[in-house]
């Protein structure tokens, strides 16, 4: 990891307190297996690594997204929705009409998503609010897409999934919420320039591929294909261990994908004659990226999701979940 640590944020375990007390206010309900898991992912302490000079406001309200991220992953993922399209559609469909403010939220998992919408865009640019809008769309219906792949018995190819987890790891819409705590708001030149569209790239990339790597074990019992590990075994034959060693490699790559994008940004800033806010912002992009990258692969060294995946939890048949119920 060519990367250094930027630490922790203090404010951790107050964001820990204000994520439960908040999903509880919101009426989230977590059976006892789920209440693990969720104790054993820590959705505070990624927050605080990808985020450690953040407001206790900020910190807090980022914590909830993820908490709420976290349990519309493990219902897809593990639950009869991930294995059913039409029902894993409407689930979604509603989700998206709540945050487009299209649909009066209906059940609590809506109640929680549209609160949290209220609160992260206000004082936001109309911009702002439709990049973070395409990018959370964008995450959610990979579920469905995942779905279909299952019921169809579709395997994607690695190409095909590299597309496809770049949005399906969610990094995209926490890359929007680090300009409110950076204090930035890009114009649409800016998102456009080729280098800043590879950095983003480049750092959902390293986060899926982290993530896929840690998870494998868990998925490999699950029988999910949807992790490149299992595709790069699939595709190249051999040990899961040499499927492993060669995406820790892959991994190693695009950490310098990272760094070429960062080299690149600042020469087309300079070629385009950007200046003002705009630079600045961009900079703080080029700063600021390099920790996300580290907090998000040492967040996977220490999250006993991932250090010590519980196999057990997998033997629970789960139903849809209340949260969801229309």
């Amino acid at each position: 990891m060519p990367f250094e640590s930027t630490g922790c944020n203090p404010g951790i375990q107050k964001t820990r307190l204000a994520a439960w007390e908040w999903a509880e206010s919101n009426d989230l309900v977590l059976s006892p297996v789920a209440q693990k898991k969720m104790i054993r992912t820590r959705p505070e302490l990624w927050i605080s690594l990808i985020f450690p000079a953040a407001s206790q406001e900020h910190l807090d309200l980022f914590c909830q997204w993820l908490f709420w991220a976290f349990l519309v992953d493990d219902e897809f993922d593990d639950g009869p929705a991930g294995r059913d399209p039409r029902m894993c559609e409407e689930a979604i469909s509603r989700l998206v009409d709540v945050l487009d403010g299209t649909r009066a939220p209906n059940g609590s998992m809506e109640h929680a998503l549209d609160g949290l919408m209220a609160r992260t865009c206000e004082g936001r640019s109309p911009r702002w609010v439709r990049q973070f809008r395409r990018d959370t769309v964008a995450w959610l219906w990979t579920y469905y897409a995942e779905a279909v792949d299952r019921v169809a018995g579709h395997v994607p190819s690695t190409a095909d999934f590299v597309k496809h987890r770049r949005d399906s790891v969610a990094m995209q819409p926490f890359l929007d919420l680090h300009e409110i705590t950076a204090g930035i708001d890009l114009p649409e030149s800016a998102r456009s320039l080729p280098a800043y569209i590879a950095l983003r790239n480049a750092v959902s990339d390293h986060s899926g591929l982290c993530n896929d790597i840690c998870s494998f074990e868990k998925e490999s019992v699950l029988g999910y294909e949807h992790n490149m590990v299992r595709l790069i075994q699939r595709d190249r034959g051999g040990t899961v261990q040499e499927a492993v060693d060669e995406a820790g490699r892959w991994l190693a790559w695009i950490a310098e994908r990272v760094q070429q994008a960062e080299t690149e940004l600042a020469e087309e800033i300079a070629a385009a004659h950007i200046d003002g806010l705009t630079r600045v912002a961009l900079e703080r992009c080029i700063q600021d990226y390099r920790g996300l990258v580290r907090g998000d692969f040492d967040y996977h060294a220490r999250a006993e999701r991932y250090t010590r995946p519980d196999l057990t939890e997998i033997d629970e048949q789960h139903s849809l979940s209340p949260n969801f119920a229309a």
